[in-house]
This record gives C-alpha cells, sequence and structure tokens, in this order.
C-alpha cells in the first residue's frame, strides 16, 4: 500500500478545528495538498501558517457550505488552481443542545444547511469534476447519532440520520464514473464540539481525533479494487453506540 498521498488535492470542510483540523494536519504531512474550506478565517490561517512551514502544502478558502454559490465557486477554484480535485472531507457539522419545543425554526434551519444540505452540495459539485476525471473519493463524516437517538438533539439525529442515506445513495451514483464513497461513523472524540458544550463530559471515555484522522488517511491509501462504504469507528469505553 502507498503511504503517501503524494499529488492528491483535499478540500476538507470544517478544517479549522476539532476533527477537521486533525485530517488537514494528517494528510497535509502525508503529502496531499489540503485545502480547508471553513468560514472561521483566523483559525483557518493560523493552521496554515503552522503547517506551511512545516513544510507541508496547505491552503484557506472562504466556504459557506450555506451558500450554493461559494460552495461551486471554491470546488471550481480548486480545479483550476491544482488541476485536479481528488478527495472531499464532508467534516463540517453544528447542533443546537436544546428540547425540541426550544429549537426554533431557523436553528433548525441552520444546523440541517451545514450538515446535511451542505455535504450534498458539496458532493454534487465535486462529483461533477471527479466524474470527468474517472476518480475521486468522497468521505462523509457521519456520526454514532445516525444509528440511535438521545435527548435534546433532534436536529442533529435528523441531520446525521439524513446524511447517512444520503451516503449511501451517492454511493451508488458515484462509482459509476470511478469515484469512491465512504461514510465514516465517529464516535465521541475529545473535540471542541463535545468538550465546550459539556463541561462535564468525562474526556477519557472519548477517543483522540488523530485516530479517526488516521483512519481517513489509510481509507485515501486504499488501492485495492475494494472500497469501503461505511466504517465506524469508536473509543473503547465511550457508549454513544451501541
Amino acid at each position: 500500500m502507498n503511504n503517501t498521498l503524494e499529488g492528491k488535492t483535499v478540500l476538507v470542510t470544517g478544517g479549522a478545528q476539532g476533527l477537521g483540523k486533525e485530517i488537514t494536519a494528517t494528510l497535509a504531512e502525508a503529502g496531499a495538498t489540503v485545502v480547508i474550506g471553513d468560514i472561521q478565517a483566523e483559525k483557518a490561517e493560523s493552521l496554515v501558517a503552522e503547517l506551511t512551514q512545516a513544510g507541508q502544502k496547505v491552503a484557506f478558502k472562504h466556504l459557506d457550505l450555506s451558500d450554493e454559490n461559494s460552495v461551486e465557486q471554491v470546488i471550481n477554484e480548486i480545479k483550476q488552481e491544482y488541476g485536479s480535485f481528488d478527495v472531499l472531507i464532508n467534516n463540517a457539522g453544528i447542533d443546537f443542545t436544546k428540547a425540541i419545543t426550544e429549537l426554533s425554526v431557523s436553528e433548525w434551519d441552520a444546523a440541517m444547511k451545514v450538515n446535511l444540505r451542505g455535504p450534498f452540495l458539496t458532493s454534487k459539485f465535486g462529483l461533477a469534476v471527479m466524474g470527468e476525471q474517472k476518480s475521486g473519493y468522497i468521505i462523509n463524516i457521519i456520526s454514532t447519532a445516525a444509528l440511535r437517538a438521545w435527548t435534546e438533539a433532534s436536529v442533529y439525529h435528523a441531520s446525521k440520520w439524513g446524511l447517512r442515506g444520503f451516503t449511501q445513495a451517492l454511493f451508488t451514483e458515484a462509482r459509476k464514473v470511478g469515484v469512491r464513497v465512504t461514510g465514516l461513523i465517529a464516535g465521541g472524540m475529545r473535540t471542541p464540539f463535545l468538550l465546550d458544550r459539556f463541561p462535564d463530559i468525562n474526556p477519557e471515555v472519548l477517543q483522540d481525533p488523530k485516530n479517526v484522522a488516521v483512519q481517513i488517511k489509510q481509507l485515501l491509501q486504499n488501492n485495492t479494487d475494494s472500497v469501503v462504504p461505511e466504517l465506524m469507528v469508536i473509543p473503547a469505553l465511550e457508549t454513544s453506540w451501541p
């Protein structure tokens, strides 16, 4: 198995912090040219500076997943600037920890736009480019929230269950044009997504996001004629699944 991603151009949505930051660093270290697609310019630019100083190829593009034009523009720019668009990692996600009766319509819509509509847009425009190349890889970061449910997370569950179904449908279409698709179901990680919202959570039962990023790298390094439609990566002690 080739242990380098040299020559591959990767877009990581939400790549400025948390799991996205680890994915960016891990794939850049493996030789890929990584584009961070995010709305958090300051964090993204700081990460670009850090990794560039280490000799890695990383860039930042402002990407608003709720804006169709922004998504199409970023993907077209990547193709034009780098000559190919090889890997799409749909990582960005948000949540509102509220009871259904307290969750506003605007909050529901915002989460759906980022968590479900966003991956549809990036996949729609990304697959158009990858289909012309007859090659590419799309990895959608799902969650154990797509396998069960807990209280005060209704929009997150709805969006992640939807993303899992969308990913399976995307797999069936993308394979026709030589593009691989994997849904990566990640269990709880030591990232701001959980730690900032739940200060009482025990970090010892969560996994290092680096571990998930390494699994993504290994998926991308698979140069056999086999494909992994879905992969679950969970911490040994965390209990969100099963």
